[in-house]
């Protein structure tokens, strides 16, 4: 029931997506796939979800079906659907929380089963992030049906039925957490992991008011141009005139964008929960621009324009990151592909065949990930620890504490399974370790024991080794991508031996 992590308690996250990890582990055994598998399948079922509620809001299977390929091929859709982040999985209960109110609201005889449906996918988006899993939808639909003076719709006895399913679903795990955490989980979780959250920028960088706007064009990328269009197209309309579907859809983004953008800690992931409206609105969009012609080839040849960003920037990418790249000949092959197919695109453009245009250009981010294993050997000690941690394992027993970088600190541990230390400070929501955020600490840290094994960046390396003076012999052992794995050594001790 209680969440750990690095061997202690942790309250970042609830505990949904914990156990799904943990059914991947008995299920599949530990592995990355194991880890990953979870977050993919709900993917999935968020590309169900958003045909389904397109069939019930727009009654057209066409716009259904080009809002679902919107998604699935969206880089960040595709990207995160394949990582171990709440993000997906909380997104995909929202989405199925609002797929189960409409579905009531557009077909009233349903009103009960839906509101439970509605209430029960909040519950469990709760436990996968928080309170922002009832907030979310609630608030959302809230908007609505004030906009449609129907608020009477959720204020009835249907919804008693709902709250009573949420409470039994939500409630068990947070009072268990409380009984047997107290303080410990309230302050943690609540304040820390929330409200200041909402009150202080973790990643000061992005705290700016176009962050979010960049995240929603770039992550719908090959989509990026209709995205601006779609909402164009409706914003310019009278809102009286709109569909149910479109300010309902209207409703969505704003409050989700609303509620993160009033956030002062931004993350592209965090905005997740939008990117299914995002599609469905992008799916619209594709449909009234290729039926009623509206500047149709200009959209066309803008989006063809987005995508020649991706043969560009693997040129560039042979000359400016060589050292990322172990295949050249494949680099040049999905050069050469991707070249094609936008000839391919520009032919049907001209032939005014939109649909083949966007049956070329569904299939750009996805090559772009399956290609990736073709040039892994070069980009993955770049992103992953694996390397390093199995290498340290391989030719070293490290019994005490391994003292990591703090970018590589998680991977570090679970490549190794061995305890770590940060160099430098904690996190913003502060991790059961050590952490070394001065030059005292570290030095006490490591006079304290004779040897101590370090994966850490290049800096990092060179900073203990001025630090150290004839104090430590530091040593780096292999260096593997931008990781150093080092080994200091006090001097006193290793002249002893000597």
């Amino acid at each position: 029931m209680t969440p750990y992590l690095f061997d202690a308690p942790n309250f970042e996250k609830p505990i949904f997506l914990y156990w799904l990890i943990r059914v991947g582990f008995i299920v599949f055994g530990i592995s990355s796939f194991a880890v990953r598998f979870f977050p993919a399948l709900f993917a999935a079922i968020g590309v169900a979800a958003v045909y389904g509620l397109g069939l019930i809001g727009f009654r057209d299977s066409r716009k259904s079906f080009y809002s679902a390929l919107a998604l699935m091929s969206s880089v960040m859709y595709l990207g995160l659907a394949r990582s171990a982040l709440t993000d997906t999985v909380f997104s995909v209960w929202i989405l199925l929380a609002l797929l189960a109110f409409f579905w009531g609201y557009a077909e009233r005889s349903h009103r009960r089963l839906s509101l439970i449906l509605f209430f029960t996918s909040c519950a469990f988006a709760v436990l996968t992030k928080g309170p922002l899993g009832l907030v979310i939808p609630l608030l959302m639909v809230l908007v609505f049906l004030s906009l449609r003076r129907d608020i009477r719709y959720i204020r009835c006895f249907d919804s008693l039925w709902g709250w009573l399913v949420f409470l039994a679903v939500a409630s068990p795990w947070y009072l268990t957490m409380i009984q047997q955490h107290n303080t410990a989980f309230t302050h943690a979780f609540f304040y820390n992991d929330h409200w200041r959250r909402l009150m202080e920028a973790e990643h000061k960088v992005n705290d700016t008011w176009y962050f979010y706007p960049l995240t929603m064009i770039a992550g719908m990328f090959p989509w990026s141009v209709f995205v601006p269009v779609s909402l164009w197209f409706l914003l310019r309309k009278d809102l009286k005139h709109l569909p149910m579907f479109s300010v309902f859809l209207l409703c969505w983004t704003g409050v989700v964008f609303v509620v993160f953008q009033a956030a002062h800690s931004k993350l592209v992931s965090y905005i997740l929960p939008l990117f299914p409206a995002l599609a469905l609105l992008t799916g619209d969009g594709i449909s009234t621009v290729i039926d009623k012609r509206l500047s149709v080839r200009r959209v066309f040849v803008g989006m063809w324009g987005t995508l020649f960003v991706l043969p560009v920037a693997l040129a560039a990418g042979l000359f400016l990151f060589p050292q990322y790249i172990s295949s050249k000949p494949a680099v040049y092959f999905l050069i050469f592909l991707f070249l094609a197919a936008l000839a391919l695109m520009l032919k049907f453009i001209v032939q005014r065949r939109y649909v083949r245009v966007l049956a070329v250009s569904v299939f750009f981010c996805p090559v772009i990930l399956y290609a990736i294993p073709l040039i892994k050997a070069g980009i993955e000690p770049y992103v992953s620890s694996r390397a390093a941690g199995e290498y340290l394992l391989q030719n070293i027993d490290p019994h005490s504490v391994v003292l990591s970088s703090k970018s590589f600190l998680r991977g570090v541990r679970y490549y190794t399974d061995k305890k770590v230390a940060i160099l430098g400070p904690n996190f913003f929501s502060p991790h059961p370790v050590e952490s070394m955020d001065t030059n005292e600490k570290l030095r006490n840290f490591l006079k304290s024991r004779p040897v101590t094994y370090g994966i850490l960046r290049q800096a990092d390396a060179e900073d203990i080794e001025r630090m150290g003076g004839e104090e430590f012999d530091v040593t780096v052992l292999k260096v593997i991508g931008n990781e150093y794995v080092v080994k200091v050594e006090t001097r006193t001790i290793h002249y002893a031996r000597e």
